[in-house]
């Protein structure tokens, strides 16, 4: 059975950094749509970043360009997200997602979910 496992989030000052990890099992890594997604309480879940894992080809919600990066590392058949110079509205529930081929990089529809990891920045 598919499984998708996210870890490192935790409760961090406004402009500091966390890295999560999302470990994957039970399935191929290759060729795959992962992403990072959030939901904060009251409101609907959003894509942060997703990245195809074939070729590596990464895209970015306009809210977290230039502060997270998202990347791969397919030994490990993990992903990661790096969080930069975080705001107090990055405050979610962070999930990992993957879908099967055909996918797209920013969708919403996904095949299998993480249970999530806390993210909390106090200003």
């Amino acid at each position: 059975q598919v499984q998708l496992v996210e870890s490192g989030g935790g409760s961090v000052q406004a402009g500091g950094s966390l890295r999560l990890s999302c470990a994957i099992s039970g399935y191929t890594y290759y060729n795959f749509c992962m992403g990072w997604f959030r939901q904060a309480l009251g409101k609907e879940r959003e894509v942060v970043a997703g990245i195809y894992t074939g070729t590596g080809v990464t895209d970015y919600a306009d809210s977290v360009k230039g502060r997270f990066i998202i990347s791969q590392d397919e030994g490990k058949n993990t992903l990661y997200l790096q969080m930069s110079s975080l705001k107090p509205e990055d405050t979610a529930m962070y999930y990992c997602a993957a879908a099967k081929t055909p996918c797209a990089r920013m969708s919403r529809t996904r095949d299998y979910w993480g249970q999530g990891t806390q993210v909390t920045v106090s200003s």
